[in-house]
């Protein structure tokens, strides 16, 4: 599935920011804690615009992981109010810009918009793009019985089964082939 590079982008950085949650690593640690969590996420994924580097700054974006993770735990119909939201509550105004190497593509907030309100626009635009394209199905939590992260499937063939957060195809796979030598051995 190709989408264009800043959907794609957003989808990507938004499964990463929702991947930070507690729920989503084996150990049940939080990944967005501290200010530096958060810098190291935005040198991944850039954001254009002002940046406070304050604690209502990190709070902000810390807050808005549930309503971006909530995507990933229904169907196309379904997301379409929970997107809805987050355009009305981020005050979105996808307007097109160009600016650094990136071609012409569509920004969802003003400048100076908060961060949070930024990130969660950004979101919900390229969701949108998700729900129109009917590629719902590429929207996916991680298939290993351990982990709950979630991912976009981007590959041609809409066969990618477990996230990029951890080792889970490679450990699943393992698991595999030592239940079928048990077997095999029985």
């Amino acid at each position: 599935m190709v989408f264009i590079h800043d959907t794609e982008m957003s989808l990507r950085a938004a499964a990463a920011l929702v991947n930070t949650l507690p729920e989503t690593d084996t150990s049940g640690r939080d990944r967005l804690e501290t200010h530096a969590d958060l810098d190291a996420y935005l040198a991944t994924f850039s954001y254009t615009g002002a940046f406070r580097r304050d604690a209502d700054e990190l709070a902000a974006v810390r807050a808005i992981r549930p309503r971006l993770r909530a995507l990933w735990s229904v169907d196309r119909n379904n997301a379409v109010p929970l997107v809805n939201a987050m355009l009305r509550d981020g005050h979105a105004l996808p307007q097109l810009v160009i600016h650094d190497h990136f071609d012409w593509h569509i920004h969802a907030t003003e400048p100076d918009a908060p961060l949070a309100m930024r990130i969660l626009s950004e979101s919900a635009m390229a969701f949108v793009d998700v729900i129109r394209s009917d590629a719902w199905d590429r929207v996916r939590v991680c298939a290993a019985d351990d982990c709950e992260s979630v991912y976009v499937d981007f590959s041609k063939n809409g066969s990618k089964l477990y996230c990029d957060t951890g080792n889970c195809g490679n450990r699943m796979n393992v698991n595999a082939y030592r239940r079928r030598k048990a077997r095999e051995s029985a």
